[in-house]
């Protein structure tokens, strides 16, 4: 992992070289397939004549081909048949077909992978000496997975074993041999809560030094599941059972100093449990950049959260090469990388900017091709660029690429993100996680309605001042809602306070329902009013509203 990092590192110093290689591969290679032949990728020698050819497309676009490949049909977006596809739900929550083929894993995807952990391991080498010290919460393979037409399985990537014989054996995750790797009790494959309280129940017994959840809800959500499931995760370590099955020995001693631990400190946290934890290893941006500072306290004091990369299921971004605590250099090496202005919609010939255009400080939609079948494929994530590293930009993740506009304001997710920790700076107060909608008030005009969780106390003058803090603040980062506003077409934003375990708790229920934890990230925009409800709870907000 370490020579992988050094080549990325190596490849940063020339990355309009390492793009064309990239785009010089995938033509080749994939020419004589049925979306080659349509594209004419024979005949393409530049990017430029590859931009002519070949529309931006999101999965939507792409789908036929997909569809068609999954169906059996061979050679119609990639030369090399899929071994796997992964299944990711979108904005839309339709489950999607991902195509991962050999070449793509090889050219693609490992040196990628590799590098991403080289931090972790550098820095914690001791997370390594035990097979137990790693509470990996994403790793969960399958035995028998569901299924394309094709035959080829239809999994997500976190229920695919990358060690095994889909991968190869180095690109074992770490944790993905500890004892609850492999559950030795039988668990329906949607009864994710009791898969995560197995786990759980045989972390207590060891000495976990490394959380891994790449999704930070799913890391959020473990203190409040070790508060809820606590007296019956002490009984079943007391009598040697999981999940009520005879398993191991009865362990009285560990049960007696965990209720020791949870007696002195009143409570009981991660850090409690596991005194020698050193690291978190999850994506520290978007909406987990509210509520990092304090989660990590709950896994111990001096405990690093280590950047997850840049990523989606279709294919790379970024990669963390030095410690920076949110961005990642572009994996010039990987994909052919375009941009688009966060404020530009995305259409088949929206004008892209390359590597090079790139400005600090900026945000861009992300469009990316490779050779594993996405080419001038628009991804739905934006990224904002941090700086220039070795010669590439170095980004972080800023939100998805979804707007909510109701009166012209075309919000996205990372100004409201920024406006909300902006307003948490300006009144001293510290908001966890944040959710909003668009409701409409009795007079017919509409305004922005926030849910907003808190780990300190708010008095109610407080809370007044932080959603007149919000709404100026998102007055300056989003020029749509700032004259949204000044013309009357929407209200003053509104607050409604929850409780500190309130997103925590909406996750675990949400999982209750069969959704794979991976899958339940955190998400700004929500107009579904049912689960708006579940989440406020008809609470009273901060301004005097009534939450609906």
């Amino acid at each position: 992992m370490f020579s992988e990092r050094a080549a990325l590192r190596d490849a940063a110093r020339q990355p309009a070289l390492h793009q064309d290689r990239v785009l010089r591969e995938l033509l080749e290679h994939n020419a004589g397939t049925e979306f080659g032949k349509e594209h004419g990728f024979a005949s393409i020698r530049s990017f430029e004549e590859f931009r002519k050819a070949v529309p931006v497309r999101d999965y939507r676009g792409l789908s036929p081909w997909i569809e068609k490949m999954a169906a059996g049909a061979r050679n119609v977006l990639t030369a090399d048949d899929p071994a796997v596809y992964f299944t990711s739900s979108g904005t839309t929550g339709a489950h999607k077909k991902i195509p991962v083929t050999p070449s793509f894993m090889r050219r693609t995807f490992f040196p990628f992978y590799y590098a991403a952990w080289a931090p972790l391991i550098e820095h914690f080498p001791e997370v390594l000496t035990d097979r137990d010290a790693v509470l990996n919460l994403k790793h969960d393979p399958l035995a028998a997975p569901p299924t394309t037409g094709s035959g080829r399985p239809h999994v997500g990537a976190s229920q695919v074993d990358l060690g095994g014989t889909f991968g190869e054996p180095l690109a074992a995750e770490p944790g993905s041999s500890a004892t609850w790797a492999t559950l030795p009790v039988p668990v329906a494959a949607d009864d994710h809560l009791h898969r995560m309280y197995l786990r759980l129940r045989l972390a207590l017994e060891s000495d976990v030094r490394c959380v891994i959840g790449i999704n930070p809800a799913m890391v959020a959500a473990l203190p409040y599941q070790l508060k809820l499931w606590w007296p019956h995760l002490i009984k079943e370590i007391r009598d040697g059972t999981l999940g009520g099955v005879p398993w191991g020995r009865r362990n009285h001693e560990r049960a007696a100093e965990l209720e020791r631990l949870a007696d002195h400190f009143g409570t009981v946290r991660p850090a409690h449990v596991w005194p020698r934890m050193k690291a978190v290893f999850c994506w520290t941006t978007g909406l987990a950049s509210l509520y990092l500072p304090r989660l990590r306290e709950e896994f111990g004091t001096g405990v690093t959260v280590l950047p997850a990369p840049v990523a989606a299921s279709e294919g790379p971004v970024g990669v963390a090469l030095d410690r920076h605590g949110s961005a990642g250099s572009l994996v010039v090496t990987a994909s052919v990388y375009e941009f688009v202005e966060a404020d530009t919609d995305i259409s088949e010939d929206v004008e892209t900017l390359r590597p090079e255009d790139l400005e600090a400080g900026r945000d861009y939609h992300v469009v990316f091709s490779h050779i594993g079948g996405f080419f001038r494929y628009a991804v739905g994530d934006v990224v904002h660029v941090v700086d220039r590293l070795g010669g590439v930009p170095r980004v972080e993740y800023a939100g998805r690429g979804g707007r909510s506009d109701v009166a012209g304001e075309r919000l996205l997710e990372a100004p409201v993100i920024r406006a909300l920790a902006h307003a948490a700076t300006a009144t001293g107060l510290e908001p966890g996680n944040a959710a909003c909608r668009v409701s409409a008030g009795a007079d017919g005009g509409h305004r922005y309605e926030f849910a907003v969780s808190h780990r300190t106390p708010w008095s109610p003058g407080e809370g007044d001042r932080f959603a007149e803090a919000l709404d100026g603040e998102l007055c300056r980062q989003a020029p749509g809602y700032r004259t949204a506003r000044a013309t009357g077409r929407l209200g003053a934003a509104s607050v409604t306070r929850l409780d500190g375990d309130a997103f925590r708790r909406d996750w675990h229920n949400t999982v209750a329902t069969g959704i794979r934890p991976t899958q339940v990230k955190d998400r700004l925009f929500q107009q579904d009013p049912a689960q708006w409800a579940r989440l406020t709870g008809g609470t009273a907000d901060v301004t005097g509203n009534e939450a609906t």
